[in-house]
């Protein structure tokens, strides 16, 4: 049996890094494996140590296990057969990219993202893109963003990919590293993996001029190693980012902010949205916590996908 990495998943169909030799193995998984309890889409994702054994044709292979994950970044699947879709796994650090416009990626998304990475214990950092295109109030409205989640702990960076300006600071970021970068359609993920090593020439897509929205270039997750050591994960742009298996009295955990806020709180099982004596909410009315976070806290907690910012 040997050792692979999973490097591109395409649904049936494996690239798989072998470890020992660093030759690239097509394969494809039992068919008992396939269905044998599970409840996601992908039961081997990119970025999975798993163990093949090569096929009567030489040049394929059949996986039989996947080695446990120290960690994965996983949202509901749009398959409703299914139940999860696991976008990359063992993975050290995941880049959200947002751009305030071009198409506009909404605070309601960056905070279910952000929660799945903190339910999952995956540091994340937010990189604003296409600064190059903003007006006055788009920067301004930017800064906002990034002075409120800079305050929670999250590291945030302002870059242009077009201009190539704050871009040094993402390379030192990403080596080293293995790396997910996500967000939604047209923000600009295979751009900076081109930016950042340009002998990987990813395709990319301009956006929508009538929709001012993304369209996919990535079709599916794929692992990409970089010359400046470290791997980068990108995947396919997200429309919506549907949280799994987080109860409503967990939900809070997953908002640094508010997590601490709850310490004092008056009652145990307090949900922060109406108890009295809860210092969750007096710290909202202090200003000590984002008015725009705590709104989107309530929205993932009564399950309101409205896109307000």
């Amino acid at each position: 049996m040997k050792k692979g990495l999973v490097l591109k998943s395409t649904g049936s169909w494996y690239s798989v890094k072998e470890v020992e030799s660093g030759k690239i193995v097509f394969c494809n998984i039992r068919g008992k494996m396939r269905v044998d309890g599970i409840k996601n889409t992908n039961p081997v994702a990119v970025g999975d140590i798993v163990y093949f054994e090569d096929s009567d044709d030489s040049d394929k292979g059949i996986i039989h296990t996947v080695e446990p994950r120290k960690n994965y970044i996983i949202r509901k699947s749009t398959n409703l057969s299914k139940q999860t879709h696991i976008l990359a796994a063992n993975i050290d650090q995941a880049i959200l990219m947002v751009t305030v416009a071009f198409p506009e990626t909404f605070p309601l998304f960056i905070d279910r993202f952000l929660v799945s990475s903190e339910a999952y214990r995956i540091p994340t950092k937010l990189v604003f893109n296409k600064t190059d295109l903003y007006n006055e109030g788009q920067i301004a409205y930017m800064n906002y963003l990034i002075d409120i989640y800079k305050a929670v702990g999250y590291e945030c960076f302002s870059i242009s990919i077009e201009k190539k300006t704050n871009l040094d600071s993402i390379r030192e970021l990403l080596k080293g590293k293995t790396s997910v970068i996500a967000g939604n359609s047209g923000v600009g993920k295979s751009s900076l993996i081109n930016v950042i090593d340009p002998l990987l020439d990813l395709k990319t897509s301009k956006i929508s001029d009538y929709h001012k929205s993304g369209k996919h270039s990535t079709t599916f997750a794929e692992m990409f190693e970089l010359s400046t050591g470290g791997y980068i994960i990108d995947t396919p742009g997200i429309r919506g980012f549907g949280l799994f298996d987080i109860k409503n009295e967990e939900l809070f955990h997953f908002f640094p902010e508010i997590f601490k806020a709850s310490e004092n709180c008056k009652f145990y099982n307090c949900t922060h949205v109406h108890e009295p004596g809860c210092t969750v909410i007096q710290a909202v009315e202090n200003g000590e916590i984002s008015e725009l976070r705590y709104l989107n806290y309530i929205r993932i907690l009564s399950n309101d996908d409205t896109k307000h910012r």
